[in-house]
């Protein structure tokens, strides 16, 4: 008896769960209706269903106005839902547009895409207060985009319901509808924008970088230095260059005269190398060294010149 009465229980628990998996939102009493603007020129209504979209795609015009008509059910039951849409989307690029359907307390709901040159106001007061439900009834063909009314191909029409709790929610296609174009009004236009995405390589052709003169120009101005070193000789020879005193300078300061002269021969030897490899971070650095040395050595150097001419030696 105790086995029968688990076994009943857990049956019980195993159905409930079932029932609450099950659960989810849905509509009934659906149609879709197109009003023409002229009452001649007709107009079509048909029935939808949540499980089988219509086989025809509706028709459209610019002058038509679409209404859609359900009562939303939770769990087969009549209740005004969070959110509740009329979503027409393009199929090739999957762009959607959502109109948002009224829906009063007892479910029942409306939509309404009125015609492009609908002069009156599309944003009427809804009957509730109630900002998350508050939404208008009636909206116009010119909330569609123009990527979907450019299409080529019917746009899909699908009904989106759901709301807070455990309920499962419904997206599910009802119809296709096809919009034409008023042929007399100017056709809008569109513009794919630019989106990130791979482009076309680009070959960048930068400029050379800086080179030398030519080798006859460099040439010309190595000769034209080298010419005045005979020149220079000649007019120490002329001008009287105490060449006999080269013994006691280098006795008196050898190592000051040593070390200047070797620094102008290295300032020398570093603008060669700048001008045949270095760079000017090579340059500067060595340079600057050189040039420290040279005014060291030269202050003892020419201290010692002065000296010996304030003896009249010179």
């Amino acid at each position: 008896m105790r086995f029968l009465q688990q076994f009943a229980s857990a049956l019980l628990l195993v159905a409930a769960g079932t029932a609450q998996a099950a659960a989810s939102w849905g509509f009934d009493d659906a149609s879709v209706t197109v009003i023409a603007k002229k009452a001649a020129e007709g107009g079509s209504k048909a029935k939808l269903s949540q499980k089988t979209p219509l086989a025809i795609p509706i028709a459209l015009g610019s002058l038509d106005t679409l209404k859609v008509l359900l009562t939303a059910k939770d769990a087969g039951s009549a209740k005004r839902p969070h959110q509740a849409f009329l979503v027409l989307k393009e199929q090739a690029s999957g762009l959607e547009a959502p109109f948002p359907l009224n829906v009063k307390e007892n479910g029942k709901a409306v939509v309404q895409i009125v015609s492009q040159y609908e002069t009156e106001d599309m944003r009427e007061k809804p009957a509730t207060s109630n900002p998350l439900t508050a939404m208008p009834a009636r909206q116009s063909q010119k909330d569609i985009p123009v990527q979907l009314l450019l299409s080529a191909q019917p746009l899909k029409a699908s009904v989106v319901i759901a709301s807070f709790g455990a309920t499962q929610g419904l997206n599910t296609p009802v119809f296709d509808v096809q919009i034409t174009m008023d042929p007399s009004a100017t056709p809008p236009s569109y513009t794919k924008p630019l989106r990130y995405g791979k482009q076309p390589d680009i070959h960048h052709i930068f400029r050379d970088g800086p080179k030398s003169p030519p080798k006859v120009v460099s040439l010309f101005f190595v000769l034209a230095v080298l010419a005045t070193v005979p020149a220079l000789f000649i007019g120490w020879a002329l001008l009287g260059a105490n060449v006999d005193h080269l013994t006691k300078a280098l006795g008196t300061a050898p190592l000051s005269h040593a070390t200047f002269f070797g620094s102008i021969v290295a300032m020398e030897l570093v603008f060669l190398l700048y001008y045949t490899s270095w760079n000017l971070f090579q340059t500067v650095p060595v340079a600057g060294l050189v040039g420290l040395v040279a005014v060291f050595s030269g202050t003892k150097a020419l201290g010692e010149v002065q000296s010996r001419r304030l003896a009249g030696q010179r």
